[in-house]
């Protein structure tokens, strides 16, 4: 909740959030964030100005819905965004790389590490924007697609880049 609050002005300024999964929950082996209210956090979630779309990661419950207006249920999101192919999901694993040879995204945005990471693999950029409440190796980040300039950033909360690229 504190990281999300911390960055709602750039969430609120963007024509759409895009989430990796483990929205509400952090899961049995983290320990519990600074700020943990999974309520709080669901009524800032639903107070977002723009559209979102959410993959469902692996601590996020069928109960979860309840309390979210928008859907969290499937495990992949696949959205065109400014003529960009982007794919959502929440692990980077075999079955995401075969997708990533069937459809041919320009991004694929994954989570699951809660690690910062900007690569490629062929054409596709995959991008993992961190973690707001529980970073692993790295500080709190989150990550904007600015697609009138061509790039990608990952953002600490202060808005400072930590990593960045061209599409």
């Amino acid at each position: 909740l504190a990281g999300w609050k911390r960055v709602s002005g750039f969430l609120n300024e963007g024509d759409l959030v895009l989430h990796a999964g483990d929205i509400l929950y952090h899961g049995p082996r983290n320990p519990l964030p600074e700020g943990y209210n999974p309520k709080e956090l669901a009524e800032a979630i639903n107070s977002l100005k723009p559209p979102a779309l959410f993959a469902r990661g692996n601590c996020d419950a069928d109960v979860d819905q309840l309390l979210l207006r928008f859907p969290i249920q499937s495990p992949y999101i696949f959205c065109f965004l400014e003529g960009l192919r982007i794919i959502v999901l929440h692990e980077l694993d075999q079955r995401s790389r075969q997708m990533i040879e069937l459809y041919e995204p320009d991004i694929l945005v994954f989570g699951h590490t809660h690690k910062p990471d900007l690569s490629k693999e062929g054409k596709t950029l995959l991008l993992n924007p961190g973690s707001l409440s529980l970073p692993k190796d790295s500080e709190p980040t989150f990550a904007l697609i600015d697609t009138a300039e061509g790039s990608v950033y990952v953002l600490s909360l202060e808005g400072n880049v930590v990593l960045q690229t061209k599409i």
